[in-house]
């Protein structure tokens, strides 16, 4: 059995979403293709992510002194103690399904805060004399992102900071992710075809994922 984390960052319900209408048809077509498996559902918007603020660099600076979790701050302790929470369930996970829209040619900032509180070196990546070796190898992820025009290639390829920020991340830690892009959803004569081919092909990557 494998466990895997499905990772939503919109604000809206599918009914609204592109991305989360597709990541719904994933979701589904994989539970039946892997019953077995458990999928754990974060809905960024509704998590309590910390940011990676003064509270958090002082208590992580703290206990790099020595000194015991209970010696910092409320706020310290708080913030701490909920990204090490997040950080385990990352950990413990097999598999990764990241679905975003693309705002301003890169992720949502809940799921940029995300990406941080999983980027601990020693945990997810480490430092060696030839360079970072990431941590989690054998693991693989899928991000399903929509977007209002076309980035995945042509001419808008170079300014796509979403799935290739989040892609590159996870090859940090050691994971090899893909893509189902939800692309050209602003051009509304488009949309229900690019909606019905990005279902089309989620599902079938639900099969083999």
């Amino acid at each position: 059995m494998a466990t895997v984390l499905y990772i939503t960052a919109h604000p809206l319900h599918p009914e609204e979403s592109y991305s989360l209408a597709v990541g719904a048809e994933f979701i589904e077509a994989y539970r039946e293709a892997n019953p077995a498996d458990e999928v754990v559902h974060l809905d960024l918007y509704k998590e309590n992510i910390p940011q990676i603020d003064a509270d958090v660099l002082r208590g992580w600076g703290k206990l790099r002194s020595g000194s015991s979790f209970d010696q910092l701050s409320e706020a310290e302790e708080s913030k701490v103690a909920r990204l090490e929470e997040i950080l385990h369930q990352f950990m413990a996970a097999d598999k990764y399904v990241y679905v975003s829209p693309m705002w301003n040619f890169s992720v949502p900032p809940v799921l940029k805060a995300y990406t941080d509180a999983t980027s601990i070196p020693g945990k997810t990546f480490k430092y060696t004399e030839n360079g970072p070796v990431g941590l989690l190898p054998g693991k693989k992820a899928l991000h399903i992102q929509a977007s209002g025009s076309v980035y995945s290639e042509g001419p808008l390829a170079p300014i796509e900071m979403g799935f290739s920020y989040l892609s590159k991340i996870l090859r940090f830690y050691g994971i090899e992710s893909e893509a189902v892009f939800v692309e050209g959803t602003a051009v509304s004569e488009q949309a229900p075809f690019v909606k019905e081919k990005a279902i089309a092909l989620a599902k079938e990557v639900a099969k083999r994922f």
